[in-house]
Formats: structure tokens, sequence, C-alpha cells
């Protein structure tokens, strides 16, 4: 990130753009700044804090001429919260450097044609919009700047929250988050009160303490509603009195579960999760597919522009009902149950086995004998004793993490040169470093931007490739 220098104030800077980290862009004297808090068009002051030989990072101080793009943010946190970096753009406005941003990383990374970009596809709902949200517990609130400069003494540092970027043990304590419907807020808020008030302790990540530890929330467009808690320690008593107490005021929750996890990282992926009340599971709907999710299960975090993503993942397959789709990275198998009744039959790969048990029961679920679905790790799964089994494909759907495909995978694609590639991608910066590399046999017809995440930086992309 560069080193530490002695601040200093740059003056009336115009910020000209901004960057794929949501920071805007100026240029001092040759030298670009990327200034946190600034959005292009405003004239500014910031303090310069940290320099590299060519660029250098800034925090805004002062706004002198407020830009065309910028609005008043929603969330009083912002800007301590970093998890919606973009609030004081107008939406508009992101959307606008949204499609810039992927526009120039396949001009500028990838250097190929792209035969037509299409619009990019906002979302309706800009607000209230994840379907899961994670907080965490800390006996180490986060104490804003007003507070520390009070010189008040805070006695009880429990929180509930965020984490706070670059503070990994701090937790920013939050009464409302403007991602996720109201009940959300109710939920953490309820269980906040009651921990404080019957004296339960936070967790401590330094000295590895404390009872209470996370608090994962999510919703469906049925209106079914789940919460998972994660206890440090094992105190039947006391999880006992608060998943009563929760149960008894929020009977809206259908799935109240939770993990005793002594270990030193948060995740649950390997630890038994427990089912206090109702099932051990929600579900989601799309045109009539079901969709079983899980404590563990993987789904898009936006349930109503994930529908609209698969439309266009669709739309841009063209299936006439005779081909072999191959769709890698396949997940929960959403996408290959949501193009099955359009094919021959699907073929789902992914490497995390218990994505593919949730895939396969929900082929059963929804009635879809034309999907099967294998665990693996991809780039040894693919081999040629696979294709000659299940046939090759006509056309491959990948839609892998944000790091992208293994180069062994992009090259095995190569290899077996199916008629047509769908790429869906979080992140045009890898999308258009594999597709650079595909362009060997390759040529994008089209693509399209689709806005999962408003109010953040990130871009969901699709591209459509077709054999040369």
């Amino acid at each position: 990130m560069g080193k530490a220098i002695k601040p200093y104030i740059v003056e009336n800077a115009e910020i000209m753009d901004i960057s794929s980290e949501g920071m805007g862009v100026a240029k001092v004297n040759d030298l670009v700044i990327f200034v946190e808090g600034a959005v292009p068009g405003d004239v500014c002051d910031f303090r310069v804090y940290r320099k590299k030989k060519s660029f250098a990072f800034a925090k805004l101080t002062g706004l002198k001429k407020a830009s065309e793009h910028r609005v008043k943010p929603e969330c009083s946190y912002f800007g301590t919260c970093g998890g919606c970096k973009w609030q004081n753009l107008k939406y508009s406005s992101q959307l606008e450097f949204k499609q810039n941003q992927v526009t120039q990383a396949m001009k500028r990374l990838a250097k190929i044609e792209v035969g037509e970009i299409l619009p990019i596809l906002g979302c309706k709902e800009y607000y209230f919009y994840r379907n899961k949200l994670d907080f965490g517990f800390s006996n180490k609130k986060w104490l804003t700047p007003e507070q520390v400069e009070s010189k008040e003494q805070f006695d009880n540092r429990n929180g509930l929250g965020f984490h706070i970027a670059g503070a990994f043990d701090k937790i920013l304590d939050i009464e409302k988050c403007h991602l996720q419907i109201d009940i959300s807020n109710q939920i953490r808020n309820e269980v906040r009160i009651f921990t404080l008030a019957n004296g339960y302790t936070f967790f401590d990540i330094k000295n590895q303490n404390g009872l209470m530890r996370s608090l994962i929330i999510r919703t469906s467009s049925t209106g079914e509603l789940m919460t998972i808690f994660s206890f440090f320690e094992n105190d039947t008593e006391k999880i006992n009195n608060l998943l009563n107490h929760i149960h008894k005021l929020f009977p809206q929750i259908t799935s109240l579960l939770y993990v005793i996890n002594p270990k030193g990282n948060d995740t649950i992926f390997d630890l038994p999760v427990n089912c206090f009340y109702g099932n051990a599971f929600i579900i989601e709907e799309m045109e009539g597919l079901k969709f079983k999710v899980g404590p563990k299960s993987f789904y898009q975090t936006n349930s109503k522009q994930a529908y609209e993503l698969y439309k266009v993942t669709r739309s841009f397959a063209e299936l006439d009902g005779n081909e072999i789709v191959y769709d890698l990275y396949t997940g929960t198998g959403t996408i290959a149950q949501f193009v099955s009744a359009h094919a021959k039959k699907v073929i789902g790969v992914e490497y995390i086995p218990e994505a593919i048990e949730d895939a396969k029961a929900n082929a059963l679920l929804n009635n879809i004998n034309n999907c099967s679905f294998f665990a693996g790790d991809i780039k040894e799964v693919l081999n040629d004793e696979f294709i000659f089994t299940h046939g090759k494909p006509d056309l491959i759907i990948t839609d892998p993490p944000r790091v992208g495909m293994d180069e062994k995978v992009v090259r095995k694609i190569l290899e077996i040169a199916p008629k047509k590639i769908v790429y869906v991608s979080c992140n045009p910066a890898s999308q258009a470093r594999d597709l650079a590399i595909l362009a060997e046999k390759y040529k994008v017809i089209k693509m399209r931007a689709v806005d999962m995440f408003p109010q953040t930086l990130h871009i969901e992309n699709v591209a459509l490739l077709q054999l040369i």
C-alpha cells in the first residue's frame, strides 16, 4: 500500500474519476492520488497520508464545490462502516461508473473487441435488497472520532454490528443497516438488548473468550426467515434463554439455528449446526423452481436481481432444447436448474461437496431429471474421461469466484472448444484476464452488466463468447 509519510494538505483539487476500489481519483503534479470520500466532479481539499512512487492515498478534509454526482448518504454510519462506499453517489451515477468499469476492463486488461455492450441492468430496489447479512459481537466496540475526542469513559464496550476494516478486533455497533429489510434490524437490536441486560459476555478475539460470537440473518423471497447464532462457549442455560426469548418475540423466524464455535476463525462450514426451532433451511423461489437454502448454502445475496442475472444468462445461451450444457462453478445448481428446461442435459461441477449435495436435493425437489452434479476441483474433474462419459458440451456456462478461473480450466475449455460460452463474473478484472486467453479461439459477441450490489463498487457482468 505504500509507505507512511508526513501528512500534507492539498487544496482546491478536482476529482477526475473514480477507482475500482471506490475512491475518487485526482492528479496533482503528475501524481495520481486516490481520495477516500471524494466523487468525480468534486473540488475539494484532502490530506495525503501514504505515498508510492507514482501514486498516493488521501482522505477528504473539505469540500469546496460538490459534484453533481454527489448525494447525501442515507446511512448515518457512512464513512465508518465500509460496506456501502458509494452511498454518496447518485444511483444513476453508480450505474454509469460501473458500466465504465466493465468497458475499461475489456479495453485495458483484456484488450479485446466486444461486439455489443448492452446497457447495464440496474436494480429497482437499491436499499434493503440483501437476503443475508453477517454481524459480529465484540467487547471492543469501535469508538467514533467524536466519542474519542469527548474524553468520556466508556465502561461497556460491547458491540454488535460490522467488523471495522483494518481493525480485526473492533465492531461498529449499529442500530440500523439499510441493506436488509427492517426485521433484520429488529432482531439484531433485540439480541443486543437482551444479552446486555442479562450479563452475556461478548467475544474477545485476541484473548479468545466470551459467549456471543456472531449472528447471521437470512431472508427469502418467499417470506421465510433464518437466524444462525454462533456461540464461542457452550453455556446451555444462557443459549436456551436467549433462543427462547428470540423465538417468542419473533414468530416470523422459520429457521432458528445455532453453532458452538470454539475455533480461531469465524467460519461455520466445518461445524455441526443445531436446529433449535423450525426447519434447518429456508426456501427461495424463482419461476416456480424452489431452492432449499441452508445455513452453509451459497445463494445470490440479492434474490430479485439474481433472477434478472439468470434471465440474462439464459437469454445469452439461446438454447433450443438439444444442447449438452456444462455449468462450471455451479454452486448449489441454481443456474443449471434455471436453464435445464431449455437443454437436453446439464452437467454441474463445483469444488464444495456440501454445495453439490444442496444442488442434488434442489433438483429432486423440483423434479428435474436432466441435471447431474459432481463435486471436485474443476481442473481435475474436467478431464477427457469425464467429457467422454457425459458428452462434449455445446455450451459452457461458467460463474467462478472473484479470482476468476484457474488458467488450467481456461486452457481445458479452449481444448474442448464448445460452440458457445456464457461467462458470468463478479469481477470484471479477472473476467477480462480469462477472456484475453479465450480470445485464441473465441470472439465476444455481447456482454451485459447487472448491478447486484447497489451502494457498493461491485458489479456482475455476463459475456457471450462464440467459437471462431
